[in-house]
C-alpha cells in the first residue's frame, strides 16, 4: 500500500505535503516524491529512494515553492526501489501518482510504445501518465481527459493528477484504492487516509467507489461511476480522536474489536480485481517467485501463530502446497530440514518481534526460496529484511491483547493463499471468484458479528466465579479456539486450554465438571456432526456449554447448553468471523473480573527480547 497527499492553496504547500507523508510513513515505503507547479509557473518535481527524511532533506537543499502539488510515498509492486520508479511521473505537462495496481498495463505500455511514448521506469503507474497525455491531445481539458482515461484501466487505483497547462486544479480517480477530500478555507487538499491532513483540516469528504474529483482552491466537484455529477457528504472531526483516543470505548481494546470490519476493509483495499487477488501486491516479483514455490513454512509467536495454524487449512485445501507452521522461538534452535522450494513466511504484528526476527535471520542461511513478512509496521525490521511483503492496515493497536491485528493478518494470508494458487494453477475452478465475493461481503459479515456485542456480554456472566474454561474447534476452528484460550487467559487471568474436539476422549474430558465451562465455535460445515457428538459428551459428563454456531447449525438452547447463532458465511472464511465473539467473550469476562483489560499484568505489546 502506498500514500498520496495533494493540495491546492494560497500558500505555499510543499510543508504540507511533506508532513502528510509524514504521517502516512507508519505504513512503510521505500521512496517518496513530490510535484509542485511553482511560482516560477514550472511543473517540477524532487524523487527520493528510502524514508521521506531523505526527500525532506533534498527539499531542504532545494526548495520546490509553490500552491499546487501531489507527493506521493511507494511501497514498490512494479519494479525495483529506486529514484526512476519513484513517483510522481511525468508526462509532457502533467504528473500523476497512483495507489494500486493495473492489470493490463503491459498492453497499454506496448500501444503507447507504438504510438512513440518512452518509458523511464519499471511501473504500471507511468502507463497512466502517458495515456492520460495521450488523451489531451484531443480532450483538452484535464478532468475529461482523466474520465476518458480511467474507463482503460483494469485494477485498482487511486490517481492524483496535476498539470501545469490548468494549474487551477487538482484532479483525482477511484476505483479500490481510498481516496478522502480534505476541505478548508480557501484551500482543499486530498490523501489516501485522511491522517495525512488533520494538521491542515477536520472536515473531510470520502470518494466512493468509481468516483472522479475535480479540487479547486474554492470548490470540489464529484461524478459518480455513471459519470453524473454528485455531493458526497463531509464529515468533521471535532474531538481529534485518533489511535490514541478511545473515544466512546470503554478500553482500547473493546474500541480496537469494533475497528475491525473499517480496518479489514482497508487491507482487502486496492488488491482485489473483479475476480482476483492482484498478486503484485506482495511485492515486484511476488509472480515469479510464487511459480516456483511448492512448500510453505510459517513462523510465527503468540497470537501470529495462531493465524499462521489457520492459513495452513487454506494453503493444503485451496492451493494444494504442504505447509508447516512453527512457534518462532523453537524454529530458531532446532535443526531444520529445509524442503526444495520452500517460501518462508514470517508473521508480526510489529515487526519487531525478536524470536520471529532471528528466525527470519537464521532461514536466510538455510537455503529457503525466498522470505514473506505480513506485518502492521512497514518500516518494521522484519519488512526491511524479506524478500516480499504484505502490509496489514490495521493501524496502530494499543491494547496489549492482539484483536484487529490478528484478522488482518488472516486476512492477508488468504490472500496469500489465493495469490499461490492462482499462479500456480491449483485452484479449483471458480473458487478464486467465489472468496473473492466473500471477501468483499467480510466487513459487513463482520459488523453483524459485532452486533451480537451484548448477547456475548451476557453470557460473560456464566464465567464470573470460574477458573479454568475449555475451548474446542474442529479444523481450522482449532487454532480460533486457541486464540479464544490465550486471550481470555492473557487479560481475565483465567486458566484456559484449547484442543481439537475430537481429543476430548483423549484426556481432557477428565476435567469436565460444572466448574468448567466449555467454549466452542461451530460453523455449518462438513465436521458439524461430529462436533455436535463431542458436545454431547461434555453434557454428559454436566460441563455447561457455550456454543457459537451458524444460524444454518440448527443447534438451539437447552440445559447447560447456551446457543449464540452466528451469521452464515462461507466456511473458508469461518475463522475470521467466529474470532469476533471470542475476543468480546474475553474483553466482557475481564471486565467482570475487574483485572487490567489493555495493559495484562506481565505482559508486552511487543516483545523485542528473548
Amino acid at each position: 500500500m502506498c500514500g498520496i497527499v495533494g493540495a491546492v492553496a494560497e500558500r505555499n504547500i510543499t510543508p504540507i505535503l511533506l508532513e502528510g507523508l509524514k504521517r502516512l510513513e507508519y505504513r512503510g515505503y521505500d521512496s517518496a516524491g513530490v510535484a509542485v507547479y511553482t511560482n516560477d509557473d514550472k511543473l517540477e518535481r524532487m524523487r527520493r529512494p528510502g524514508k521521506v527524511s531523505e526527500l525532506e532533506l533534498a527539499l531542504t537543499e532545494e526548495p520546490l515553492l509553490g500552491r499546487l502539488g501531489i507527493a506521493h510515498t511507494r511501497w514498490a509492486t512494479h519494479g525495483a526501489p529506486c529514484e526512476r520508479n519513484a513517483h510522481p511521473h511525468f508526462s509532457g505537462d502533467l504528473a500523476v501518482v497512483h495507489n494500486g495496481i493495473i492489470e493490463n498495463h503491459e498492453a497499454l505500455r506496448d500501444q503507447l510504445k507504438a504510438l512513440g511514448y518512452v518509458f523511464t521506469s519499471d511501473t504500471d503507474t507511468e502507463v497512466i501518465a502517458h495515456l492520460l497525455n495521450h488523451k489531451l491531445k484531443d480532450l483538452t481539458d484535464l478532468t475529461v481527459a482523466l474520465k476518458a482515461t480511467v474507463k482503460e484501466l483494469h485494477g485498482a487505483y487511486g490517481l492524483a493528477v496535476i498539470s501545469a497547462n490548468q494549474p487551477d486544479r487538482l484532479v483525482a480517480a477511484r476505483s479500490g484504492s481510498p481516496l478522502v477530500i480534505g476541505l478548508g478555507m480557501g484551500e482543499n487538499f486530498l490523501a489516501s487516509d485522511q491522517l495525512a491532513l488533520r494538521q491542515v483540516t477536520d472536515r473531510f469528504m470520502y470518494l466512493e467507489e468509481g468516483d472522479i474529483a475535480e479540487i479547486r482552491r474554492d470548490s470540489v466537484q464529484i461524478w459518480d461511476v455513471n459519470g453524473q455529477s454528485v455531493e458526497r457528504e463531509s464529515v468533521q472531526y471535532r474531538d481529534g480522536a485518533e489511535a490514541a483516543d478511545k473515544g466512546e470505548f470503554r478500553h482500547f481494546m473493546l474500541k480496537e474489536i469494533h475497528e475491525q470490519p473499517a480496518v479489514v476493509q482497508r487491507t482487502l483495499e486496492g488488491r482485489l480485481s473483479q475476480n482476483q487477488v492482484l498478486v503484485q501486491a506482495f511485492g515486484p516479483q511476488a509472480a515469479e517467485l510464487f511459480a516456483k514455490v511448492r512448500n510453505v513454512q510459517i513462523v510465527a509467536c503468540g497470537t501470529s501463530y495462531h493465524a499462521g495454524m489457520v492459513a495452513r487449512y487454506w494453503l493444503e485445501e485451496l492451493a494444494g502446497i504442504p505447509c508447516q507452521v512453527e512457534v518462532a522461538s523453537e524454529f530458531r534452535y532446532r535443526k531444520v530440514v529445509v524442503q526444495p522450494d520452500t517460501l518462508f513466511v514470517t508473521i508480526s504484528q510489529s515487526g519487531e518481534t525478536a524470536d520471529t526476527l532471528a528466525a527470519l535471520r537464521n532461514a536466510k542461511e538455510l537455503g529457503f526460496l525466498a522470505s514473506l513478512a505480513i506485518c502492521n509496521v512497514g518500516i518494521s525490521s522484519l519488512v526491511r529484511e524479506s524478500d516480499l511483503t504484505l502490509l496489514t492496515q490495521a493501524g496502530r493497536e494499543i491494547g496489549v491483547a492482539s484483536t484487529k491485528a490478528f484478522t488482518t493478518q488472516l486476512v492477508g494470508l488468504l490472500l496469500l493463499t489465493l495469490s499461490l494458487g492462482q499462479v500456480r494453477g491449483t485452484l479449483a475452478d471458480g473458487v478464486e471468484a467465489t472468496l473473492v465475493e466473500e471477501l468483499r461481503r467480510l466487513p459487513a459479515r463482520l459488523g453483524e458479528a459485532l452486533a451480537m456485542d451484548s448477547t456475548v456480554e451476557k453470557i460473560a456472566e456464566l464465567f464470573a466465579e470460574k477458573n479454568h474454561t475449555l475451548f474446542l474447534g474442529r479444523g481450522a476452528q482449532f487454532p480460533v479456539a486457541m486464540e479464544g484460550a490465550l486471550k481470555l487467559k492473557e487479560i481475565s487471568y483465567i486458566h484456559a486450554e484449547a484442543y481439537p474436539a475430537g481429543e476430548l476422549k483423549h484426556g481432557p474430558l477428565a476435567l469436565v465438571d460444572n466448574d468448567m465451562p466449555v467454549v466452542t465455535v461451530a460453523p455449518n460445515n462438513e465436521l458439524l456432526e461430529k462436533l455436535k457428538s463431542n458436545l454431547q459428551e461434555v453434557r454428559a459428563r454436566g460441563g455447561e456449554l457455550i456454543v457459537f454456531a451458524d444460524e444454518k447449525a440448527g443447534m438451539t438452547n437447552g440445559e447447560g447448553t447456551h446457543v449464540v447463532h452466528m451469521p452464515h458465511i462461507h466456511d473458508i472464511l469461518s475463522p475470521i468471523l467466529y474470532t469476533i465473539p471470542l475476543q468480546l467473550l474475553s474483553y466482557y469476562v475481564a471486565v467482570l473480573k475487574g483485572t487490567d483489560v489493555d495493559q495484562p499484568r506481565n505482559l508486552a505489546k511487543s516483545v523485542t527480547v528473548e
